[in-house]
């Protein structure tokens, strides 16, 4: 089973590249981060042209997440249904070949003195409660997301700059490994240790031909996915081109 996570920026601007890489990647799930449309929106035709079912989250203008499966998702729910007022477009999750899957887009902060910022971090325990309110560590249970934090120093392209900036605060990071504590395993990084690689590069300053990057995109599953993983990498590939998002696809694939 291969999952796979992708910010597309725009699923209607990057429409073409969406289509092309399910064709030519194949895989059996992908969640796809900031829709920046709508539910009516969304171009469902052409994904299932392609040969994919979608649950989708979506959002005028901003945000916005999907579940797109070669087998139809079952049991999709919406947000994170803890009663807060918040309507960010950030989670959905569904049940795809047994296994749950979240798509998930962590708010990005802003700067580390705006309210973003706050909201980011409180977030991050609305989703671990949410965690902790409806699923457990020994189930099959895989989230796929932009984070918007890159865990330690070696996903980013140079952390003496990049501390203390948002996306490497030692609160996001802190953050991100305690929603980790549930009893998720970076699939990228349990394969690869101490190799480095980035999903999203600024479209300023060259920063991708020069792979001035962070690597913020991340699989992460519970033991009994994380045990399975036999693959992992980002598709930089996907991230050349002409009007690009500004993030590459990652994947996993897990064995049967």
């Amino acid at each position: 089973m291969k999952i796979a996570a992708w910010n597309v920026n725009s699923v209607r601007a990057r429409l073409d590249r969406l289509v092309d890489w399910l064709k030519s990647a194949q895989p059996d799930v992908l969640c796809l981060q900031e829709l920046k449309c709508t539910d009516a929106e969304f171009p469902m035709e052409a994904v299932r042209e392609a040969g994919y079912h979608a649950a989708v989250h979506g959002q005028k203008t901003y945000n916005g997440v999907a579940i797109l499966a070669k087998t139809e998702p079952t049991d999709v729910v919406r947000g994170l249904s803890d009663g807060v007022d918040d309507s960010h477009a950030r989670l959905i999750a569904a049940t795809v070949n047994g296994v749950r899957v979240l798509s998930v887009y962590a708010p990005n902060g802003q700067s580390v003195d705006s309210p973003a910022y706050q909201y980011k971090l409180e977030w991050y325990g609305r989703l671990r409660r949410y965690l902790d309110a409806r699923h457990k560590p020994g189930e099959p249970l895989v989230l796929c997301g932009d984070w918007n934090v890159a865990p330690e120093d070696i996903d980013t392209w140079d952390p003496a700059l990049w501390e203390g900036q948002t996306l490497f605060t030692a609160k996001e990071r802190a953050a991100l490994k305690e929603l980790c504590a549930f009893g998720l395993t970076d699939t990228f990084r349990a394969l690869h240790p101490k190799e480095q690689r980035f999903s999203w590069w600024d479209y300023r300053m060259l920063a991708f031909p020069k792979n001035k990057g962070l690597r913020i995109d991340h699989i992460f599953a519970t033991a009994p996915l994380a045990k399975r993983v036999v693959a992992a990498d980002v598709d930089r590939e996907a991230r050349k081109g002409k009007q690009p998002s500004d993030h590459a696809p990652v994947w996993t694939e897990f064995k049967d």
